[in-house]
């Protein structure tokens, strides 16, 4: 066989008659033969080494447009406020020096808008880097990664006095030799578990209200603005659970992760067969219009807040049980359906 053969994954017999196929396959030499216990690890070349992905490419003319046209909007503002400040000492200094004091404090406070979004974005950026981190670590079996992603998800908890207990059960492994699953898991279940039934009790209050609010209001457009105002402070509760701190900028793009997790997810498939699914009754004929319209805001927005908890969460689900649309909407779900008459 020569030497630039790509290597091949095969199932070794169990006792079991080998089918046609197999019968006159021919076997391969035992140097090409790899067994391994995990199937990740067939990912792996032979000599250890992992075949990098090339990155995406983005087209930079968008950035281009967006740069250009900030920094001509800015040297407009700037020299419109130049020129205000100059007519004002030119009429009375006081009001110049006026107008320079506010130009200051507003400079001051625009600073600490663009610090406060560039440190959410920092935090943002840092979530998605252990999330990716920890699915490459899984998937290549690379334990010294996986060691790297809890320490930096210690190191991003440090503030946390309420996890104070999980950094220090997460020292006391240290260099254990331990699967790369169970060290994941170990750091998600002493980390990331407080914080899960955080987000899961916030979901399930958001859906709640939103439910209630739905099925008490006289107007669509009080519903229509009720839940959008769910799932803003929703999306910000769970974010900062888990450690953002998003301004605009990042709660657009968490926003924007969120709809597209859900869009890939089916969340936005809703409607009566949905109800008649989780609920396993006929909407129209058990439960009045009004209060169908508010369970059914109430299931979306509890849809919208595991994705939510999906994108902002800096580990995906490993050892901890992913939660589900009736683990957080399950109250509500009881309360919409009709109960049954006594037997007598």
């Amino acid at each position: 066989m020569s030497s630039t053969q790509r290597p091949r994954a095969f199932r070794i017999p169990s006792g079991e008659p080998p089918s046609p196929e197999t019968a006159t396959a021919e076997p391969p030499p035992l140097s090409d033969v790899r067994i391994v216990e995990e199937p990740f690890e067939i990912v792996e070349a032979t000599d250890g080494t992992l075949v990098p992905v090339a990155p995406k490419r983005r087209s930079p003319w968008g950035t281009l447009l967006l740069a250009a046209i900030g920094g001509l909007v800015s040297i407009a503002v700037g020299l419109s406020v130049e020129r205000l400040i100059a007519d004002l000492f030119a009429a009375a200094p006081w009001l110049g020096w006026v107008a320079l004091a506010l130009v200051v404090l507003g400079a001051v406070a625009l600073a600490a808008i663009v610090a406060r979004e560039l440190s959410g974005l920092w935090r943002e950026r840092k979530i998605e880097h252990l999330r990716e981190a920890a699915l490459a670590a899984v998937a290549t079996r690379d334990h010294s990664g996986a060691q790297g992603v809890v320490r930096d998800l210690q190191a991003f908890y440090a503030d946390r006095p309420a996890l104070a207990d999980g950094r220090r059960s997460l020292d006391t492994l240290g260099d254990a030799i331990l699967d790369v699953d169970d060290r994941l898991g170990l750091a998600e279940h002493a980390l990331l578990g407080p914080l899960d039934r955080q987000a899961r009790a916030a979901i399930g209050t958001a859906a709640r209200q939103v439910s209630a609010v739905t099925a008490l209001s006289p107007r669509a457009i009080v519903d229509v603005a009720f839940v959008v105002f769910a799932a803003v402070r929703l999306l910000r509760r769970i974010s900062t659970i888990y450690g953002g701190r998003p301004g605009l900028i990042g709660f657009l793009r968490l926003a924007r992760a969120a709809f597209a997790h859900l869009t890939v997810t089916g969340g936005m498939a809703v409607g009566e067969s949905m109800l008649q699914q989780v609920l396993g009754l006929g909407v129209a004929a058990r439960i009045s219009a009004k209060l169908g319209e508010g369970v059914l805001n109430g299931l979306m927005t509890a849809r919208f807040g595991l994705a939510a908890m999906a994108v902002c969460r800096p580990l995906p689900f490993i050892r901890e049980p992913q939660p589900k649309l009736a683990d957080v909407a399950g109250e509500l779900l009881r309360a919409a359906a009709p109960e049954e008459p006594a037997s007598r």
